[in-house]
Formats: C-alpha cells, sequence, structure tokens
C-alpha cells in the first residue's frame, strides 16, 4: 500500500485542514474542509488535483467547505454512513470496519460516536496516520454532545489500540490548554510535565503540536488513562468502572478554567 504526503493547514483561530496526497494516483483529499480559500490555494500552489473531501463528522468547521470545493473540483465526499444526512453533498457513505481505497492507499473506516452521533475516523495504516475530527485530541479529546461516556469511552479506547507509531491528525490545536488541564488532575505523571514544558516550546515558537503519536497520548493523554490504577488514583477514583473515571475526567475538563 502506498504511503501518503499529508500537508497540515492552520484555519479558522484553531483548526486544521488537511491535503492528503497518494502518489501512485495522484488522488488527492482535502480532509474535514472548514473552509474553501485555504486548501484549495495550497492544492494550487503544488499542482495538485482535488478529487476527494474526507469528512469524519457533521459540524460545520469540518464540512462549511463540502459544496463550495465540490462544484469546483468534481471531487467525490466521503462520509459516515450514520450521519449521512448531515454531510453535505455526500457521495460515498462508510460505515465501521470498512475499507476505503483512496488510489493505491487504503483507510479502515472506525465509528467512534460520543463528540457526535456519527463520527468516524479513517486510520491508513501503511502510513502511520489516523484522521480523527473531534473524537481524539492530542492531550485532550471531543466534548460529548451527542454521546455518553460509555460510547466514548469505547471509542478512545478503540482509538488507544492503534500501534504506538500512529500520528493523530486531529482537527483543532488544543494542545497547551489541554496540557493545563491534564497537569492539573495528573500533575504526578513525569512523562506528562515533560511534555507540557516541550508543548510551551512549540507555541512560543510559533509551531504545531499536532500531529502527536498514539503512543505519547497513552503516556499523558487524560482521557485514554481513565482504566489506569495511577490515574484513577490521581482523581479520587481507585477502582471505579473506567467510563465512570472516563466521564467524571471529562465533566472536570467541562468546567475547568
Amino acid at each position: 500500500m502506498s504511503a501518503l504526503e499529508i500537508v497540515q493547514i492552520p484555519v479558522l483561530s484553531d483548526n486544521y485542514v488537511y491535503l492528503a496526497r497518494e502518489p501512485v494516483s495522484g488522488a488527492v483529499a482535502i480532509v474535514d474542509p472548514a473552509v474553501v480559500e485555504e486548501p484549495m490555494a495550497e492544492a494550487a500552489r503544488r499542482g495538485w488535483k482535488i478529487t476527494h473531501i474526507l469528512n469524519t463528522h457533521h459540524h460545520g468547521d469540518h464540512v462549511g467547505g463540502n459544496m463550495a470545493i465540490k462544484a469546483a473540483t468534481g471531487c467525490t465526499i466521503v462520509g459516515p454512513k450514520a450521519d449521512r444526512e448531515r454531510i453535505p453533498g455526500i457521495d460515498i457513505e462508510v460505515d465501521d470496519g470498512e475499507a476505503f481505497d483512496f488510489g493505491a492507499a487504503r483507510a479502515t473506516v472506525m465509528f467512534v460516536p460520543g463528540h457526535t452521533r456519527g463520527h468516524i475516523a479513517y486510520h491508513f495504516a501503511a502510513s502511520d496516520a489516523l484522521f480523527c475530527g473531534d473524537t481524539l485530541f492530542a492531550l485532550g479529546c471531543g466534548r460529548m454532545f451527542e454521546g455518553t461516556p460509555p460510547q466514548m469511552w469505547n471509542s478512545l479506547s478503540r482509538l488507544r489500540a492503534l500501534p504506538d507509531a500512529t500520528r493523530i491528525y486531529c482537527a483543532h490545536e488544543y494542545t497547551q490548554s489541554n496540557a493545563r488541564f491534564a497537569l492539573h488532575v495528573e500533575p504526578g505523571n513525569a512523562e506528562l510535565v515533560a511534555r507540557s514544558a516541550r508543548i510551551d516550546a512549540l507555541r512560543a515558537a510559533g509551531k504545531p503540536t499536532v500531529p502527536s503519536l498514539i503512543g505519547e497520548e497513552k503516556a499523558t493523554n487524560p482521557f485514554l488513562r481513565a482504566d489506569l490504577p495511577a490515574f484513577q488514583a490521581a482523581i479520587g477514583m481507585s477502582g471505579q468502572v473506567p467510563h465512570e473515571v472516563f466521564g467524571e475526567t471529562r465533566r472536570r475538563k467541562d468546567t475547568f478554567r
């Protein structure tokens, strides 16, 4: 399977849109186009022809560019079968466990509801790449707008089980604020303390903190650690059911200032 060329494009106040090019076929996808101008301009600058849009979920800052980009390029829009009625212009509906062939690259579709009821992620194993929208962030996870703690914990557990070298191409630059909360709930995590310092240095230099790796998220992201005794002890919930620990952690994050 072919490895992708991936370009990260910052848009709006804190979103990331991605261009993904499969070099054998020349297929080019825009992942979660919040906007039109920036990804189209970057593709044009590189001489890349947009052939696809890959949507993870229906929120406006992920599908806002769908129809204008489709009108300009004739591209094929791929999105979650479970949420097809809310994905503008959808052509191909994909569901959990299905393979989506993008040129000579193959993605496994993962159904990861919780942030929204129809959220999916695209795992390109040969590229060590995960496009996960707003389910998993660097040091964080999405709010549960349409899901429950058991549902979201199951989704995050599935992502956590991917290989440690998997790069997480999430859709927002929230890492610095996420780090402040993570340190608040688990101040004794030495790897987290060191990572937080690296994050501060990157942001001070105007550099992105995304993508991150599954391996470092397992060691430092509080929302992936709800079943670990050290984390449960840190938040005063030793021996509790993991999804309840997760739910309480998310509740604390929602009110953290």
